[in-house]
């Protein structure tokens, strides 16, 4: 006889939105990155955009090297934390790269 939990074990240890952790905040896995930053030929020249929106991973770097995280969602509310994130960890992972 085995035993199934309904629920995973450390359910009530995990946060309920995967990027509330602080460590997936610095550290996400290149899938989450996968799924945010996209490149779609009739947008923005083919550039790398967040999301398939019309803003590109350069633009939000630019922001973020001149404003702070708050600044930058409330100006632009189509992007998430998650989508800053994400810029900053490819930009950081394409850098370590070229390195």
């Amino acid at each position: 006889m085995s035993f199934t939990p309904s629920k995973p074990f450390f359910s009530k240890l995990q946060p309920r939105n995967q990027f509330a952790s602080p460590f997936l905040l610095r550290y996400r896995p290149a899938w989450i990155i996968d799924q945010i930053i996209t490149i779609e030929a009739g947008k923005r020249r083919g550039k790398l955009t967040v999301r398939g929106l019309r803003i590109t991973v350069s633009d939000v770097l630019d922001l973020a090297s001149g404003m702070c995280h708050e600044q930058i969602l409330h100006d632009f509310p189509y992007l998430t934390e998650e989508d800053i994130g994400a810029c900053l960890a490819f930009a950081a992972d394409r850098e370590r790269k070229l390195a």
